[in-house]
């Protein structure tokens, strides 16, 4: 069975030597976020803060800052038993004498799982109430100057359909805390917490919330999971838990409670009560908009007598919660040719922020059935916030997004391959700048047998406006030139100088910074996929044909900071002042 709590999983770590207590006073107001940058950049320890200013609740973070970390925290028997259970339908539908007995040591290890009620003295959660301004002694942890309000970071948001309570949703959202009885709720519409509200206030009801934080790490990465809306997810908590996950009811009503959580928050959502949020931005990397977001006026928070205050700090590129997506998706992956049979695996990049790129290795049994693939995967719960969804019939791992791009730029015909879905329902972000109006999609296939051999060193000179071109990978070249302020006409003339030329790239990225946008895997897909918008910034010659737009090579996006969009965070220069000073001090004696 894996930790059974948070503090179990702190104990193993500091076990391990991959902990360190910093116990000298910290300002949870952009200090701690700096300390705790600097150690992540390095793949160093998880951190456990003491003494931090205004809160009597000690901070954990980075404590799911490495893979091998992750792997550490859930082992490789959750994924073994999600590969037996699948690979075991076959024998169990319908069931038989015989099947049952081949697959009884799979059927004992399901018994195990779900959830069991606790006695009240045997759930830690319960150890202290706080009614009367319920959220004062919560840290409140600022990652960025820009961000105008303190957050929890890692809140379990859990919520019930109103009249059907067996249908509950648990995801992990940021929620701003405004002041110390009330905090805003993020979550996109389209997803179960927001259907859930969205039939509350069609109705006119109030509709309760609970946030748990901490408890069993196992709660909290089936919390971050990408699955079906109506999957249980608590459930899902348990199969990677190994066991079932204890839980206790809430002696004053309403929601259950993991008993095992460090927090337990119990709050009302009234109908159509919206304040406007400045947080979440920092999943990007990005000064954060913002917008309307519902508030949940909160009536008690339960917490252990020792409780720790678990948290997460984003920014750009990776964060821990990058490597808990990995893992998940690993743990996952037997599924989804279960649920989707024409898709035999399928990979979302957490480096370009919440899905905006999806890729997938599909079957194509018959002509374009690729193309019934995307309709699939783009109507599939959170996979439909995806922006760019790339397919290829290639058997490889779509975790390798160099190998994935070429294996699509090989096959890629521009004329049939390449979709632009307009107006079309997409989730909002407040780190994705409206002014680009991120609401249409776009699908890229490459299926079948190479039509071109890539090119992977850029021989054929710089053209007029441009003054880098560098590869990324084989068949995508990344350039630069002039910025979109001073020259917003350049990708045209791109196109038509790469043509004129019959260039022998079949994709080309125009950046800011071609050096540092092809540095990496993570900072490709965090620059490209945060200035891209496919309706706006997607550039070739095309001619239409029944209502078809056929596309020709090259292909031209333009991913240059366009007027509008956010700023880039960056540490503040006073924090980074102190925290270079007192860098010696936080380690005393490591």
């Amino acid at each position: 069975m894996g930790y059974g709590n948070l503090r179990q999983w702190i104990e193993g770590l500091r076990k391990d030597k991959e902990l360190r207590v910093i116990e000298t006073p910290v300002d949870p107001y952009l200090e701690l976020a700096e300390i705790h940058r600097r150690v992540m950049q390095e793949e160093g320890p998880a951190l456990l803060f003491t003494n931090v200013k205004g809160s009597a609740f000690p901070v954990a973070t980075n404590l799911f800052g490495t893979a091998n970390r992750v792997d550490r925290a859930f082992g490789t028997r959750p994924e073994r038993l999600m590969q037996s259970l699948l690979g075991s339908v076959e024998s169990l539908v319908p069931p038989t004498a015989a099947g049952i007995w081949k697959e009884k040591g799979l059927i004992y290890d399901l018994l195990k799982i779900g959830t069991k009620n606790v006695p009240q003295g045997e759930a830690p959660v319960l150890g202290i109430c706080r009614s009367s301004d319920p959220l004062k002694e919560l840290p409140r942890i600022t990652g960025w100057k820009q961000e105008g309000d303190p957050s929890i970071s890692l809140a379990l948001v859990y919520t019930e359909k109103l009249d059907n309570p067996k249908e509950y949703k648990i995801g992990l959202n940021r929620l701003p805390l405004y002041d110390d009885h009330t905090a805003g709720v993020h979550w996109q519409n389209h997803t179960g917490a927001g259907s859930h509200h969205y039939e509350a206030e069609v109705r006119g009801e109030t509709m309760p919330v609970s946030v748990f934080i901490g408890g069993p790490p196992a709660l909290m990465a089936a919390a971050s999971a990408l699955i079906p809306d109506r999957f249980p997810g608590l459930l899902l908590a348990s199969l990677i838990l190994g066991g079932k996950l204890p839980m206790v009811k809430d002696p004053m009503g309403g929601h259950r409670i993991p008993a095992e959580a460090e927090f337990a928050i119990r709050g009302l959502v009234p109908p159509y009560d919206r304040r406007p949020e400045n947080t979440p931005g920092g999943y990007y990397g990005y000064d954060p908009l913002q917008p309307q977001s519902p508030v949940m006026h909160v009536q008690r928070i339960w917490h252990r007598k020792d409780a720790i205050f678990p948290a997460v700090i984003s920014g750009k590129t990776r964060h821990e919660d990058v490597y808990l997506s990995q893992s998940l998706q690993r743990l996952l992956a037997p599924a989804y040719q279960y649920v989707m049979p024409s898709v035999h695996s399928l990979w979302t990049y957490p480096e370009s922020g919440p899905y905006p790129l999806t890729a997938a290795v599909v079957q194509e049994s018959y002509s374009r059935e690729a193309m019934a693939a995307a309709f699939r995967i783009l109507g599939e719960g959170q996979l439909s916030k995806t922006k760019l969804l790339l397919l290829t019939n290639e058997p490889l791992d779509p975790a390798d997004f160099p190998k994935l791009m070429e294996a699509l730029l090989e096959r890629f015909n521009p004329a049939t391959d390449l979709s632009v879905f307009q107006t079309l329902s997409q989730g909002s972000h407040p780190f994705t700048p409206e002014q680009l109006n991120h609401r249409n999609k776009a699908v890229m296939v490459g299926i079948g047998d190479p039509i071109r051999e890539l090119p992977r060193s850029y021989e054929e000179g710089l053209v007029p406006g441009i003054h880098q071109a560098l590869p990324f990978c084989g068949g995508c070249l990344t350039v630069s030139g002039a910025s979109y302020e001073e020259d917003p006409e350049l990708p045209g003339r791109l196109v038509a100088a790469l043509s004129e030329k019959e260039t022998a790239w079949p994709l080309v990225i125009l950046a800011d910074h071609a050096a540092d946008t092809v540095q990496t895997s993570a900072s490709f897909l965090w620059t490209v996929l945060t200035h891209f918008n496919p309706a706006t910034d997607l550039y070739a010659n095309s001619d239409v044909r029944n209502h078809h737009i056929e596309y020709k090579l090259p292909l031209i996006i333009d991913a240059r900071t366009k007027p509008g969009h956010p700023a880039e965070l960056i540490p503040d220069p006073e924090t980074v002042e102190l925290v270079d000073r007192n860098w010696k001090s936080y380690f005393r004696g490591a």
